[in-house]
């Protein structure tokens, strides 16, 4: 059969970590025939992508992985950008994942067909795919957003987003700014402020940091995990139930929240002398409502000769830079933008037409809902990763994408042993699940008061789970057939013919 009339068992899109643990699992359960597309032209997502100096995760190296794929040769306790890609290509070909992969292919819309209980995907070089069942894991942080900010087009220097580093614009003995005081902010300022001329940072709300524990893996522990995998496992149990106490104090507001605001000021305190400098970088939020930063060098840096925080409201930016509210013109040869995303909270980047042509993006527009955060009701056979209010606020993202695989390993196999047409999670379950999910999540501290990319503009919040990782696990693993329409097929489906 020809490669565009092919009815694949599943279609990963995204090459990413998340599409490639999908892919694995997939293969352990014994499916085999399966697809995945990504748009780029290497493995690794955002990891892939974000390149900037002293990117790194601010999760332990031994939690951020999978526990099915461990890499027991981690360098430092947190790992780096370039450590982390070279994981996840060692993933790739451990199981021989590349065979499957198709490069350069950008999927431009999805579609069910209820008939054939099979998804249609268009791509932007107008070639097909055609699958029982979809794995979307092309991620909320896929698309880096440039900011708003008056006059942006009209700034005649170099301009650079941190989630597309210009590698070939040298920084020696310029003066740069950067705009934004976040998670790859607090990571590229210190590189900075060691070969520029000056940097100027512009805050716009400080963020809680925290002193980063980073120190070299010793070589004998590396042999050690190596030789012995149940030590690297039990080394990551205790990290893991670490950071699940950390729910405490970071989900919830109680005691310990309190405690961490006082650690946060008292890192402040330790690194920072001058009593002004302290004052404009202590957040005025709680603990948890916004991410929490991990750092051991920013505050030291703002504090160099060569650098200055600035917390006047960027007016607008003229041809030579940054004009602030207080009438103050700041020249600059290169702007940073250290501004985020365009988080995908009303559903991949693409038009996704379910049952009875129902549109994924008109249905999340407003409030983007899910049931466990993989399945939606109307797109049967579909299953998220990283999708509505899966995101941690204390643990590794990748233990709940396990969680988030192993549901949909677990459906996927129903579909394809039991031959059904298709696979769809009932309204009722779907509006219940919600219903609870988002009663609880007004007693979290995301919901109380400020403002952070985890909320719509109207303030719901679809991007964050209100509870432990572990109790985030427990619901993926029960399978409520009850709460599910499955339909049956009389036969393997038949392939249409595509173009392209």
């Amino acid at each position: 059969m020809p490669a565009a009339n092919r009815i694949h068992d599943t279609l990963i899109v995204g090459a990413g970590f998340t599409g490639l643990g999908s892919a694995i699992k997939l293969k352990k359960a014994g499916i085999d025939d399966i697809v995945i597309v990504e748009r780029g032209t290497a493995v690794g997502g955002t990891w892939r992508d974000n390149t900037y100096p002293g990117v790194a995760c601010d999760i332990p190296s031994l939690l951020y992985s999978y526990s099915f794929v461990k890499n027991p040769s981690w360098s430092r306790a947190y790992p780096s950008g370039a450590e982390i890609r070279e994981h996840i290509e060692d993933m790739t070909d451990a199981h021989g994942l590349r065979p499957l992969i198709r490069f350069n292919t950008e999927i431009t819309g999805l579609t069910f067909d209820e008939g054939r209980g099979v998804w249609t995907a268009s791509t932007r070089r107008r070639r097909k795919f055609q699958a029982r069942t979809v794995v979307l894991a092309s991620g909320p942080l896929a698309d880096h957003a440039w900011p708003d900010i008056r006059g942006i087009d009209t700034y005649r220097g170099r301009k650079i987003h941190s989630a597309d580093w210009d590698h070939d614009y040298d920084v020696t003995g310029k003066r740069v700014a950067v705009i934004g005081t976040g998670a790859s902010a607090v990571q590229i300022v210190p590189e900075l402020v060691r070969k520029a001329a000056f940097v100027k940072v512009f805050q716009r709300t400080p963020g809680w940091v925290l002193p980063r524990l980073d120190v070299p893996m010793p070589g004998p522990v590396q042999t050690l995990f190596a030789a012995v995998p149940a030590a690297q496992e039990l080394a990551r149990q205790a990290l893991y139930w670490g950071h699940e106490a950390s729910a405490t104090a970071l989900v919830w507001d109680t005691p310990l929240t309190g405690l961490v605001a006082r650690l946060g000021k008292a890192h402040l305190r330790a690194q920072v002398k001058d009593p002004w400098l302290r004052r404009q970088l202590t957040p005025d939020f709680t603990p948890g409502c916004k991410r929490m930063l991990i750092s051991s060098d920013y505050y030291p840096a703002l504090q160099r000769d060569n650098c200055k925080l600035i917390t006047w409201p960027i007016a607008t930016l003229s041809p030579a830079g940054i004009r602030t509210s207080d009438g103050i013109e700041h020249h600059l040869d290169a702007i940073v933008f250290a501004t985020g995303y365009d988080v995908h909270l009303t559903g991949p980047p693409f038009p996704v037409t379910g049952l009875d042509g129902r549109s994924l993006q008109q249905e999340w527009a407003d409030h983007a809902e899910a049931y466990k955060s993989a399945s939606a009701h109307g797109y049967p056979n579909l299953f998220f990763m990283t999708g509505p209010n899966s995101g941690p606020g204390h643990n590794s993202l990748l233990v709940y994408v396990e969680g988030q695989i192993d549901y949909a390993v677990r459906a996927i196999t129903t579909i394809l042993e039991q031959n059904l047409r298709y696979l769809d999670v009932r309204a009722q379950a779907q509006a219940r699940y919600n219903a609870r999910l988002q009663q609880r999540l007004t007693k979290t501290t995301w919901m109380s008061g400020c403002s952070s990319w985890y909320l719509t503009a109207d303030g719901f919040n679809a991007s964050m789970y209100p509870g432990f990782a572990t109790q985030y696990l427990r619901q993926m693993r029960r399978f409520r057939s009850a709460d599910f329409d499955a339909v049956a097929h009389e036969t393997r489906p038949r392939a249409v013919t595509s173009t392209g």
